[in-house]
């Protein structure tokens, strides 16, 4: 009984030991965060406030997850990886989903109108459904490099960037419509995607996110300091509409509502924007799912898994890269049109790291190369960022001046920790075989991965 009851101590203590230790760090990590802030005093001056008690919680919290998890031995175990492929009634029923989501999709403003009106559905369509699409698009793009090309990609938000700027200036400058400017966004896009693939051909993992990453930065660099085009960082304004194809969304006799007898309200030309990205985004998927099972999309895949392997079997690495580069800025680009003609504004501040990191986020925790954890992640970290909006009762608990959306990212960061432990390969783990021979069957997550398919 006794040689029983040693180890059980040896546990317990060794888990207050760990607990200890990881709210020690977590304390020091997050010191300059939540126990102090800076304020103005009356002389418009910046003075520290401490605000130890968050400290403290913080820690706290630490301590008493990291003891629990040592103390019940909970740890991410990864299973090895096997032959078996998921059963083909599963592949079967998970082809319903994309119709099912796609129906949801198109219904979706319409039945929100119905519910809450004129007014009170603006705010769904428009902070929720519109934007959510947005970086589905993304995602969505920046996947045909990442999930499906295997290249890491921390400037994405460059080509972003591009077609945003391309939109503004063709339109306020030369007076082009936006359904001109739309392609020739894609594109520019597509142009300055070939241009970066250039000098990161030769390079791979660390190496070539450091090069796109400096390449975001120095497309942001460029707006903000050549004044002379860009305005710099007072941004372009009066960026024209998209109209209905040549109706406008304005209250005149010749405008959208006039023409179909309704009822003049703003709510028309958010309806409109939502399935303009809606089409959008559904152009991205279709392209992508398409090009997966051509030729290229499988030298994608092989490119992905092992380049040397790839070169070794006569495929040319340089067009494979290039392609992707330059197909995933295109839906880029034209996502940064539609983000311009959306806002009516655009500048610099809107183009920064932190959306490539977010865009990046949405892919990893997603899944590389699934459409579908693609959209989910989309869904959850951009819709969870305008749900803590909403969450104003948070501020009877830790004050007036405690503000939800500015811990987004931590929540995000905290969720990639999550993920990469217990699920590394992302929310839908399952892959549908580009081709097959016989019957086709979804590859288990256990498979999805270097040298496993």
């Amino acid at each position: 009984m006794a040689s029983q009851a040693a180890p059980d101590r040896f546990d317990f203590v060794r888990a207050l030991k760990d607990a200890a230790l990881a709210a020690i760090i977590a304390a020091g990590l997050s010191f300059p965060i939540l126990a102090l802030r800076a304020e103005p005093d009356i002389d418009n001056r910046l003075t520290l406030q401490g605000r130890w008690s968050w400290l403290f919680i913080a820690a706290a919290i630490v301590f008493v997850g990291r003891f629990l998890l040592a103390l019940f031995d909970i740890r991410p175990r990864r299973k090895p990886a096997t032959d078996e492929a998921l059963p083909a009634s599963a592949y079967r029923a998970a082809r319903f989903i994309g119709p099912a989501g796609l129906a949801l999709l198109f219904v979706f403003p319409l039945a929100v109108f119905a519910m809450l009106g004129p007014q009170g559905s603006l705010k769904w369509i428009d902070n929720y459904g519109i934007q959510i699409l947005i970086y589905v698009m993304l995602g969505w793009g920046l996947n045909i490099v990442v999930g499906l090309a295997g290249l890491l990609d921390l400037g994405y938000v460059a080509f972003y960037a591009v077609g945003a700027y391309s939109y503004a200036l063709l339109s306020t400058t030369f007076g082009l419509s936006f359904w001109l400017c739309l392609p020739l966004a894609g594109i520019l896009a597509a142009f300055w995607g070939i241009l970066l693939g250039f000098p990161v051909l030769r390079l791979r993992g660390d190496y070539l996110a450091i090069v796109t990453m400096a390449f975001g930065e120095i497309i942001r660099i460029v707006l903000v300091n050549w004044s002379v085009v860009t305005n710099g960082d007072a941004g372009i304004s009066s960026i024209p509409r998209a109209s209905f194809f040549g109706l406008p969304f304005t209250a005149g006799p010749n405008g959208f509502a006039a023409t179909f007898g309704l009822k003049f309200s703003p709510i028309h030309r958010v309806i409109f924007l939502y399935y303009l990205i809606l089409c959008l985004a559904l152009l991205t998927i279709f392209v992508t799912v398409r090009l997966r099972r051509l030729p290229i999309g499988r030298a994608w895949e092989a490119l992905r898994e092992d380049e040397i392997a790839c070169r070794s079997l006569g495929l040319d690495t340089v067009k494979l890269k290039l392609a992707a580069f330059a197909l995933g800025a295109m839906f880029g680009g034209f996502a940064g049109a539609f983000f311009a003609v959306r806002q009516g504004f655009v500048s610099p501040s809107s183009f920064t790291f932190i959306e490539s990191a977010t865009i990046l986020a949405i892919v990893v925790l997603g899944g590389r190369g699934s459409q579908l954890g693609v959209a989910l992640a989309a869904a959850v970290i951009v819709g969870g960022s305008e749900i803590l909006r909403e969450l104003d009762f948070l501020k009877q608990i830790f004050g007036a001046d405690f503000d939800p959306t500015q811990y987004r990212m931590l929540i995000v960061g905290i969720a990639m920790v999550m993920m990469m432990n217990w699920r590394p390969r992302g929310l839908v783990a399952t892959r549908a075989p580009t081709i097959a021979l016989g019957e086709r069957r979804a590859i288990s997550g256990a498979l999805v991965e270097e040298g496993h398919g």
